[in-house]
């Protein structure tokens, strides 16, 4: 383990653009690496850009049919063996708390590959992915690297917004995506965890580019300045709704799904303002969750909210849609929540939260056909396993 202590200490020592250099010299130096590379998962989920000195100049590798995408996907490290020049490249997941980054490939002799050197490099990339969330707030090279197109303003401002695009626990996973990735409009999802409670916020914005993004800037930080003050989840709601009104006097307005879980019983307070939808797969039969419709944020000044009661059991799986999902009609004019999306969570039962959402989108985009879309799809896949008794 000193070799890898040394491999952490310069991580931990290197400025904040200077990761994949620190990383590179430490493996070359304790584990006799011949190459290390280090790819970043794009925003569509669907490539892995090599990170180099701007600008990019390398050919990004695909998801769905390379060697890194393969341990990008299975979440497991993947092992190439070269037997002509007798070396070995270990492709390495990168992520923090379930939310995936990246792949760290490192190739060296196949003869020093071991099950104890393979661990220790999986524990490299995990400390290397927590180096690259710290960094990120002071550079901007690894964001870089996650875009395959130049981002609207709009798609800026949404990006930023968001926690993450999984996150794991004991009790629950969690898995989220957009779409479309670069030029997004006012749909968004947030969560925010606690010892006892699960906040998870998904909103369907109304609007067009950074007028959609400005009204889901404000219904978000205010609710998380709210929520971060202790309040109830009424009184999360209410503060929202009272700062959309205020600033737009009704002109525009916002939906809201908003849901606190209990993580040790699994009973959930839920308020739904407007219109993203709930499904849940039990026992392998998917269903649609109908709950009590409220007014959207910001319509009426001093709307009263009320909170309804829903119980989730270890083994569901709860599937958040916007409308940009459900409402999306197929050349012959069937919507796809009509048959498609039950037939999408069967067909994704066996993936992982953080996949459902990017499998999702694309038998949404084959329902859709040929027809582009013309608003937002926002997919948010959540788990609930359940706190385990004590001891």
């Amino acid at each position: 383990m000193e070799r890898f202590t040394a491999v952490e200490r310069a991580l931990r020592r290197a400025a904040p653009h200077a990761l994949l250099e620190a990383v590179q010299g430490a493996l070359a130096a304790h584990y006799a690496a011949e190459s290390v590379d280090l790819l970043m998962a794009d925003y569509a989920m669907t490539i892995l850009q090599p990170v180099s000195a701007l600008p990019y100049t390398a050919e990004p590798v695909p998801v769905h049919t390379s060697a890194p995408g393969r341990a990008f996907g299975a979440q497991e490290p993947y092992v190439e063996t070269d037997k002509r020049t007798g070396s070995a490249t270990a492709h390495l997941p990168i992520s923090v708390r379930g939310d995936r980054l990246g792949v760290l490939s490192v190739r060296l002799r196949a003869d020093a590959l071991d099950e104890a050197t393979a661990g220790e490099l999986a524990d490299v990339a995990e400390v290397l992915g927590y180096g690259i969330v710290v960094a990120e707030r002071d550079t901007d090279l690894y964001l870089q690297a996650r875009r395959a197109d130049r981002l609207t303003l709009a798609a800026e401002m949404q990006w930023q917004l968001l926690p993450g695009r999984s996150c794991s626990r004991p009790e629950y996973d969690l898995g989220a995506q957009l779409e479309p990735a670069y030029a997004i409009y006012g749909d968004n999802f947030d969560w925010s965890t606690s010892a006892d409670h699960l906040t998870l916020t998904v909103t369907n914005g109304m609007g067009e580019g950074i007028e959609a993004a400005l009204l889901t800037n404000l219904a978000i930080n205010a609710l998380r300045n709210a929520r971060r003050a202790g309040l109830s989840l009424t009184d999360q709601v209410c503060l929202a709704d009272q700062a959309v009104y205020g600033h737009y006097q009704g002109a525009v307005h916002l939906s809201v799904l908003h849901l606190r879980f209990d993580l040790a019983t699994g009973e959930t307070e839920i308020i739904d303002a407007g219109s993203p939808k709930m499904w849940r797969l039990r026992h392998g039969k998917a269903e649609p969750i109908e709950l009590e419709a409220q007014l959207p944020l910001g319509m009426f000044e001093d709307t009263v909210y009320t909170v309804q009661r829903f119980q989730v059991e270890a083994g569901d799986r709860l599937l958040f849609v916007s409308d940009g999902v459900y409402d999306v009609a197929s050349p012959a004019g069937e919507r796809y929540s009509e048959r498609a999306l039950v037939r999408a969570m069967a067909n994704t039962r066996l993936l992982p939260p953080s996949q459902v959402p990017r499998a999702v989108l694309q038998e949404l985009s084959g329902h859709r056909g040929p027809i582009d879309a013309d608003d937002d799809a926002m997919v948010v896949c959540l788990d609930w396993h359940g706190r385990p008794p004590a001891g």
